[in-house]
């Protein structure tokens, strides 16, 4: 793989770059080599081998929890959302885009090490967790819809859990209501489309509806970075994959 990439690329850090991705692209997906189709012959998935692709991906999973939660998290955001490049990464997670390429390129070896070092070993289910955080999100952002969210970020935030937005602390729980209250007065609503869970990341990514009187007043999507502790949200930033107009955007005055 490094010799291909040299050969395209040049040498440099774009081929190591483009190695390693290719390599941590290839672990995620692992779970889907028995589903190739090379010869257009008909496949069959029995128990044995949806077990074996189930394992895997926990196998996968679980290396991924063993990394710190610095090199977790760019990892998770590189391969496992639509916030992909570094610059993206960078503005999300407040870093210099050096950082996010030191972390990664240090997360992917430290990813294979784990992998080496846990091929016995028994793992959470990763899957059951997805399906878990997935559902969790989906009746959020139902009851947030409806008018509800602060049943639930009384129940899913820490007291001192602060939201952060443009590189800005604007405060706590009681913000994150009143803007999701004003975005439904305004006539926006949001439709879940992804979900990324580990331990202590979740990531949710939602389509932005706009009124039809302002079609333009957000951009088409977000993302919702939560940090979590014991289980609660400790720290949530949001993010615009697309560039945003921030003066109509921000939710509240700093406070």
């Amino acid at each position: 793989m490094r010799t291909v990439a040299l050969a395209i690329l040049g040498y440099g850090p774009n081929a190591e770059d483009a190695v390693q991705d290719a390599t941590a692209v290839a672990l995620r997906r692992i779970g889907e080599v028995r589903d190739l189709d090379v010869l257009d012959l008909p496949t069959v998935t029995g128990p044995e081998e949806m077990a074996e692709q189930g394992a895997l991906r926990d196998w996968v999973w679980h290396a991924i929890g063993a990394l710190s939660e610095a090199d977790r998290l760019v990892l998770l955001l590189r391969h496992f959302s639509s916030v992909t490049s570094y610059d993206q990464i960078a503005n999300l997670c407040g870093l210099p885009v050096g950082t996010v390429r030191s972390r990664l390129s240090h997360g992917r070896r430290k990813l294979a090490e784990a992998l080496r070092a846990t091929t016995d070993v028994a793992y959470l289910d990763a899957t059951a967790l997805g399906e878990s955080r997935w559902r969790e999100a989906y009746d959020v952002l139902t009851t947030a819809m409806r008018g509800d969210f602060a049943e639930v970020v009384d129940d899913m935030w820490l007291p001192e859990a602060r939201l952060v937005f443009a590189g800005q602390v604007l405060g706590g729980r009681e913000t994150v209501v009143q803007a999701m209250d004003r975005d439904l007065d305004w006539g926006i609503r949001q439709r879940l489309l992804n979900v990324v869970a580990s331990e202590d990341v979740l990531l949710w990514e939602t389509e932005l509806i706009n009124p039809p009187g302002d079609p333009d007043h957000c951009p088409p999507s977000a993302v919702w970075l939560h940090e979590m502790r014991q289980g609660r949200v400790r720290k949530m930033t949001l993010f615009h994959p697309q560039p945003a107009d921030v003066a109509k955007i921000l939710p509240l005055e700093r406070t």
